[in-house]
């Protein structure tokens, strides 16, 4: 597949907001067909609509984590526009807190979500995506699936068996014509983290702030490219490798990187609050 998108098929799972949308709009622009799916109903119907005379979109509301509304998902793709050529599993589910006390249920969605539901998923584009002559499923995987984050332990688990998932998937595909990658993005500036800044790990804040244009871009890149994984910014994808491979190395700079995540987080904060005050106004 080239980076011309001109009547490729594209299912996007969280694709009304955020990373997702923005996603959308690149693949939209690139001359794509859309599916996009959420939960919500009202979120879809707005990205629709601002995406209405630029490019076909299915919007679908449903939850990942049932299996089988994700079978439909493929059969309502394939009656709209008779093939799929791209999977993005974007959709995600972080609930942030000590394990100890967390809620059981909030627990096993992190891991439905953010990495049974990719599995499946996966598993049902595969031959779609076969009959169509080929294409790509990339996933959307984060730094802490690279080292661990502390409140934030399960999250880490599921991303870290995404990755594993990712690496392994694309082994087994390798003569398929189907490429599987993932972008393993730091901390980005989406509701995602800046609607619950308060509960968010100091030390998330302590690498550069992605946009969600950004990892968008670096989505449609990873379709036709080489790459199996993109970690941004690339410095924190150095910094999160030598930090797997020297556990040592991690543990010395964790409180250097948790004192630069405050002081960061009390500037978002404090720049969040003077916008709030000013549109109060």
């Amino acid at each position: 597949m080239n980076s011309n998108f001109e009547d490729k098929t594209v299912i996007i799972t969280g694709g009304s907001q955020g990373v997702g949308a923005a996603t959308a709009r690149r693949f939209g622009a690139a001359g794509a067909n859309l599916v996009l799916v959420a939960r919500t109903r009202k979120t879809l119907d707005r990205i629709s609509e601002e995406l209405t005379g630029q490019a076909s979109v299915l919007t679908v509301r449903m939850d990942v984590s049932d299996a089988d509304a994700c079978a439909s998902l493929f059969k309502k793709a394939m009656l709209e526009f008779g093939a799929v050529h791209v999977l993005i599993n974007n959709a995600g589910y972080h609930k942030r807190g000590l394990v100890e006390n967390m809620d059981a249920e909030d627990l096993g969605k992190m891991i439905d979500v953010n990495l049974k539901a990719p599995i499946i998923l996966s598993r049902l584009a595969i031959p779609y995506i076969k009959e169509s002559g080929g294409g790509a499923i990339i996933n959307v995987a984060s730094l802490a699936g690279r080292v661990p984050i502390p409140a934030a332990a399960t999250y880490s688990a599921s991303k870290f068996g995404l990755r594993a998932f990712t690496f392994a998937l694309g082994q087994e595909l390798e003569a398929s014509g189907i490429k599987v990658a993932a972008v393993s993005p730091g901390p980005i500036d989406t509701g995602f983290i800046m609607s619950n800044i308060d509960s968010v790990a100091d030390i998330t804040f302590s690498q550069p702030m992605s946009t969600g244009d950004e990892v968008a871009d670096e989505i449609l890149k990873l379709c036709v490219n080489t790459r199996r994984e993109r970690s941004m910014p690339p410095v924190s994808g150095l910094l999160t490798t030598m930090s797997y491979l020297f556990p040592w190395l991690g543990k010395r700079l964790q409180p250097l990187l948790n004192a630069k995540g405050r002081r960061v987080k009390r500037k978002l904060k404090a720049e969040m609050r003077a916008a709030k005050l000013e549109s109060d106004d």
